[in-house]
């Protein structure tokens, strides 16, 4: 027995790090249906591996970092031949989701995203801190193996850097949410149907403000706030998701508002586009998600409370506390007769 506990140990870490690696690659493979040429070299405009690499780390820890670096090599030698310049790149992408991962942990980061700082810390640090260090490693080995000139340094290391954010600011969040998904139970029925009318204004809109030539691109974010504002996380995240992609897809395909622009501009319109959806969609979720627990635990703690009074005065106090919603809360049971205020449970004396 102790023998088989032993072997299933390493066995079970290198099957994480394997399984870390294929689903880096596979994301690869979905980033690079979407890339573009920035003075010669190919850039993706979302590159999912970034954020499926942080989301492992933040799932699994640090140990899981082969993965990463495996999954990188698998990609760079999908798409050119590996040699010493790939060890830039390589070391590049396996150190930025994990400086991000150190960097949130340091600051207390919850993987619920259910507070503000979370929100913030993700964004700010996750994702536009942490991604300095792909596209710096990667800009830097071109330039030094000779692939790119040095006066064409900065647009693709923007364009490096924009992508590698974006991964981690529509992916991340999307994988997390993801986990803790579920189906929502005691909802009213028309919750179904706001959920179905979103989805499909969602795209409607979505579809409009990338496809027509006007600038419509502000249409969608009444979208991102009515789905953070009504479905916390679970419907903004989504919605920037599909923004994303959208927006994406028209810019690669040079239709819509993206028309007649170079691909520096278009660059600059699209990532502008995805960087303030995602960031409009998390933190407002984030924001709301934190108020409600907020009030949740408000009305816990008179719950307590009013049972405490209950306990010291049976059935005087009763009337003294109403619950904010309609739904039973903690400290109701033994209490069918509670009452609002001013409508006592019995008659004086």
């Amino acid at each position: 027995m102790v023998r088989s506990v032993k072997i299933r140990g390493p066995a079970a870490a290198v099957l994480r790090v394997l399984a870390v690696a294929a689903a880096y690659w596979a994301g690869g493979r979905i980033g690079l249906l979407q890339q573009v040429v920035v003075e010669g070299a190919v850039v993706t405009p979302l590159w999912p591996p970034t954020g499926i690499a942080l989301t492992c780390l933040l799932w699994m820890g640090a140990r899981v970092w082969p993965g990463i670096a495996l999954g990188a090599l698998l990609t760079i030698a999908t798409i050119d031949t590996v040699g010493p310049a790939t060890l830039g790149i390589l070391a590049g992408n396996t150190l930025a989701p994990l400086a991000a991962y150190l960097i949130l942990r340091r600051v207390g980061f919850h993987p619920g995203l259910d507070r503000l700082r979370d929100g913030l810390a993700l964004v700010f640090l996750g994702a536009l801190g942490g991604m300095l260090v792909s596209a710096t490693f990667g800009a830097c080995t071109l330039v030094l193996s000779g692939s790119l000139p040095l006066g064409e340094f900065w647009p693709v290391w923007s364009a490096w850097w924009a992508g590698d954010a974006m991964g981690v600011l529509v992916i991340t969040p999307l994988l997390l949410v993801l986990r803790r998904a579920h189906l929502p139970r005691d909802v009213r029925a028309w919750w179904w149907t706001e959920a179905a009318a979103l989805a499909l204004v969602s795209v409607a809109v979505t579809l409009l403000a990338t496809r027509v030539s006007l600038s419509l691109l502000f249409l969608v974010f009444p979208m991102l706030i009515w789905a953070a504002l009504r479905f916390q996380l679970a419907g903004s995240v989504p919605c920037a998701v599909l923004i994303s992609v959208l927006a994406i897809s028209a810019a690669t395909e040079g239709t819509g508002p993206f028309t007649d622009l170079s691909m520096l501009e278009v660059m600059v319109v699209l990532q502008a586009l995805n960087g303030c959806a995602a960031l409009t969609g998390l933190l407002l979720a984030s924001i709301v998600t934190e108020q409600i627990a907020v009030r949740r635990r408000i009305e816990d703690a008179c719950a307590a409370l009013a049972e405490v009074v209950e306990q010291l005065a049976p059935g005087d106090a009763a009337h003294l506390w109403t619950p904010l919603d309609d739904g039973p809360r903690a400290g109701d049971r033994g209490r069918p007769g509670r009452q609002g205020p001013g409508r006592p449970d019995r008659a004086p004396g």
